[in-house]
């Protein structure tokens, strides 16, 4: 069996930043567990699969695809970034006609559209709630040591808990952290969070003014200890910081080793769009 595969480094424009995913383009069904073992094999955050929904559609003309993720370990709900670089596939890639692009996922219906030279995604947008820190207190330890906390939130939907380190730190603070994927799982063991977002507000001055806020995330429940760009935690972020910022349009930088920009506008639908630029790095075939 042949099955064209690409690598797609999504949220940059510059190869080997940014977040990596894998897209599969699928002409026909694939057994169930190949899935899971293709995603392993490829040992990227994320390997996306698009599928055809009926028999005669065509990668080039339709408009309307199946979309599934994995992680190295398991399939996830939602993935920003793997969306990013599939829809990037069909657009650069296929030359896909269409204007927007509608994905049926396990998150329901999630569309993307070429903005000038971006990629746009309308994803769910997930409200955080106040987290009592006495509950989580031993992840947070684990995240952040002895670091001053400022805000503890917690979403339900995604069982992403946001940890907001105090205005006081610098942007370098965030990026120089270092942290341990036994210590989360030794932490939290009751599956309650699965993924842990640790968020800075953005500084108006200094050399990297014009981000609204910072950000890194780590999920090692799902097998990844630190996700490079997230679009999935992004859709929780974006909720709380345009609350705590009164604004409704931000530029977010997630601050991994990688690094990567996210244009951030909440719609008046209760969505949000998050958009975010390409670079496609490898084109080939799985073959098996």
């Amino acid at each position: 069996m042949q099955i064209p595969i690409f690598t797609v480094d999504a949220f940059t424009n510059r190869p080997f930043s940014g977040n990596p995913a894998a897209v599969c383009l699928l002409e026909n069904d694939l057994d169930e567990d190949l899935h899971q073992k293709i995603a392993t094999e490829m040992n990227l955050s994320e390997t996306a699969f698009i599928r055809k929904l009926h028999p005669g559609d065509d990668f080039t003309k339709g408009s309307c695809f199946g979309l599934r993720w994995f992680t190295p370990a398991n399939e996830v709900p939602l993935c920003g970034h793997a969306t990013l670089a599939a829809a990037a596939v069909l657009f650069h890639i296929q030359k896909n006609t269409n204007s927007v692009l509608t994905f049926m996922t396990l998150s329901g219906e999630l569309k993307a559209r070429q903005v000038e030279d971006h990629i746009v995604l309308d994803l769910p947008l997930y409200l955080t709630y106040p987290q009592v820190v006495q509950e989580v207190e031993e992840l947070i330890k684990a995240a952040v040591g002895d670091m001053i906390v400022q805000d503890v939130r917690y979403s339900p939907d995604t069982k992403k808990l946001l940890v907001r380190l105090s205005d006081a730190y610098e942007r370098s603070v965030l990026e120089e952290l270092q942290v341990s994927a036994q210590r989360f799982l030794s932490a939290e063991k009751t599956g309650r969070v699965k993924g842990i977002i640790l968020t800075l507000k953005g500084n108006s001055s200094g050399k990297h003014k014009g981000h609204d806020f910072y950000s890194r995330y780590f999920a090692p429940w799902y097998g990844v200890l630190e996700d490079p760009v997230t679009g999935s935690a992004h859709a929780v972020l974006s909720s709380y910081w345009s609350e705590q910022l009164g604004k409704k349009e931000m530029l977010a930088f997630q601050c991994s080793h990688r690094g990567g920009e996210l244009k951030i506008s909440l719609r008046n639908d209760g969505r949000v769009d998050i958009a975010g630029q390409i670079a496609i790095v490898l084109e080939g075939n799985l073959n098996f």
